[in-house]
């Protein structure tokens, strides 16, 4: 009941939030005002009832009066009294679909992530062209002769437009969406998944519903609307196109960024509780192996018992154990164990693993046990040679567990990298930390531990490695180049996937990136398709590495100084193509040869 109450309370603060506003006019047309019940007029001015089609031109050159067709006996007027709720329960449920399962389906056919998005916008025009035009129309209903009802004009009944609406919608990703998101992507697909899920939809509906039931009492009362049916057909058929059209190019996310979120705050007020953060975790993903965890205190600066340490499961591969064989927690009770949640290109595990590293090297022989679980986030770090790879660049020889399906991550309800999970020889997580920082205290509690488990262990000094966290906001956020989650785009041009020419903007704003020339835009990565192609990037911060592969060169340029040549090849690593920047706003000008692929910046 609680994560009923979450997801509706969820769904209607995203239902009257700013990323609304894209599907509003098609909502208003399709399932308002053509479901109106509207008086027409024949050519002799007499009105007709309600769903009455007069006619001009019949036969003979005979008028053909307008005949009533009442709402109590009219089959079309039945169908467009319940339009409205028909389009409002199609976008639930593709929006429902979509979000829980679509993923899977379309991994486990191997097709793009993207397509059921792309068909849904086809959709959308094809039925906006057939509302505008009733010839184009009665084609799009040849295909569906065999069954009774196959109309998609006004008086179709409006679920199929409600299926693709729901099927390129998509709502402000607060919490509890985002929640909702970690559990389809995974798999981990449960009662209480489907409830949140379900009652969020429904929270969503409940404002648009009323905007279209507003639209149809307008349409009705009106004198303007009830005299031109055919017009709010029209205007209804070129909201579709233009909605299919702007997604294609991306218009409302632009628009979407140009306004105030206004409900951000009141998404977060929801979730800011410990019976709320507990309901949801992940999409009510909590069992009785993690339920205990939330009795650690993010960064404690002293021990704490958070109950036993979930299990590590459902990992696809392991190395640097012998014969790479897999090994369980319950083998190394009686000793401490750290666990490193970790992906080979990302910046923040970058910083972090050297201390992973140093206490594996200082303390690995006196009882603690250092294990690296990689939980990807690129689909390229779910490769085993380059997490190997990866993983012989930071120096690490502690065993490695390849969490590709996230399994693991998912078991003990992380939602962070680099995250470490610091477990007792009982096998009682004692100590959480997310993301960077907080070394020193992790170290104390870890020595600790090794003196609890064996009181006669003499202790080396304390190791020696700088921490380097950068202050929160004291550096450019982490900028990716694939068009799946392009971040920070500074160019004029629009940024969407396959072959195109780009040029630099004449005013770059800061802390973002523009490409010129010709590119090929992955939804994992940017390629050039042509040498000369460069990238520039307005950034703050003292550190820059790229994450590149394939093969080629990179001339990277800083505030137009000295130029230095990367040589890149293999597969995907991080290269410092930046270090010891000043403070302040700076451009890096990069120039990638033909045959490298060009994945993120990271900064530091």
């Amino acid at each position: 009941m609680e994560l009923i109450i979450i997801g509706l309370l969820g769904g209607l603060i995203t239902g009257i939030s700013p990323c609304i506003l894209p599907v509003l006019p098609v909502i208003f047309l399709t399932g308002g005002a053509q479901s109106a019940r509207i008086q027409r007029y024949d050519a002799l001015g007499t009105m007709g009832g309600v769903g009455t089609a007069a006619s001009v031109g019949a036969p003979g050159g005979a008028v053909a009066t307008a005949t009533r067709d009442t709402a109590t006996s009219s089959p079309a007027s039945e169908v467009s009294r319940w339009r409205p709720f028909l389009v409002i329960a199609g976008l639930v449920t593709s929006f429902t679909l979509v979000t829980l399962v679509g993923s899977l389906i379309l991994s486990a056919l191997n097709l793009p992530q993207d397509v059921i998005r792309w068909v849904a916008m086809a959709v959308l025009i094809l039925i906006g062209i057939g509302l505008i035009v009733p010839r184009f129309e009665h084609l799009l209903e040849r295909p569906f002769a065999f069954m009774p009802r196959r109309r998609v004009d006004s008086k179709g009944n409006g679920f199929g437009v409600g299926l693709a609406l729901g099927a390129v919608f998509v709502p402000c990703a607060g919490p509890v969406l985002a929640a909702i998101i970690v559990a389809g992507s995974t798999g981990q697909i449960g009662a209480g998944t489907v409830a949140l899920t379900v009652s969020f939809a429904i929270g969503v509906a409940v404002p648009l519903l009323f905007f279209a039931l507003a639209g149809r009492g307008l349409a009705e009362r009106v004198k303007a609307f009830r005299r031109r049916e055919r017009g709010l057909r029209i205007a209804a058929g070129v909201a579709m196109i233009a909605l299919a059209v702007g997604l294609a190019f991306d218009l409302p996310a632009a628009l979407q960024r140009a306004l105030p979120d206004y409900t951000a705050q009141i998404q977060e007020d929801l979730t800011d509780s410990e019976a709320a953060q507990d309901a949801l975790a992940l999409g009510g993903l909590v069992n009785d192996e993690n339920r205990d965890l939330d009795q650690c205190t993010n960064g404690a600066e002293e021990l704490e018992s958070c109950g036993t340490a979930p299990s590590i499961k459902g990992i696809e591969a392991w190395f640097n154990t012998p014969d790479d064989q897999p090994i369980s927690l319950d083998e190394l009770r009686g000793e401490v164990v750290l666990i490193d949640f970790w992906a080979y290109s990302c910046i923040n595990c970058q910083r972090s693993i050297p201390h992973s590293v140093a206490w594996d090297e200082t303390y690995g022989d006196l009882g603690l046990n250092v294990i690296g679980i990689h939980s990807p986030e690129y689909a390229f770090e779910k490769d085993e040679a380059n997490v190997r790879a990866g993983a012989a660049d930071f120096g690490i020889t502690y065993p490695v567990a390849l969490d590709n399906n996230l399994a693991t991550w998912t078991n003990y309800r992380n939602r962070y990298w680099p995250a470490h999970y610091l477990i007792d020889a009982d096998g009682t997580v004692r100590h959480i930390s997310f993301g960077e920082g907080n070394y020193q205290a992790t170290e104390d509690m870890i020595r600790e531990l090794l003196v609890d488990a064996n009181p006669d262990v003499d202790l080396p000094g304390e190791t020696d490695i700088d921490d380097v966290t950068p202050e929160v906001g004291s550096t450019t956020r982490e900028t990716f180049l694939g068009t799946s989650k392009d971040v920070n785009y500074g160019g004029g041009d629009r940024y969407a996937p396959g072959e195109g020419t780009y040029r630099f903007p004449d005013d770059q704003p800061d802390d973002s990136f523009a490409l010129q020339g010709e590119w090929t835009l992955e939804t994992q990565f940017a390629t050039p398709t042509a040498d000369g192609a460069s990238l520039r990037l307005r950034f703050h911060a003292s550190q820059v590495r790229m994450v590149l592969a394939g093969q080629g060169q990179v001339t990277v340029t800083l505030d137009d100084g000295d130029s230095r040549t990367i040589d890149v090849d293999g597969t995907p690593r991080s290269y410092a193509v930046a270090e010891d920047v000043a403070e302040g706003q700076h451009t890096l000008d990069v120039e990638l040869s033909e045959g490298v692929e060009a994945y993120s910046f990271t900064f530091g």
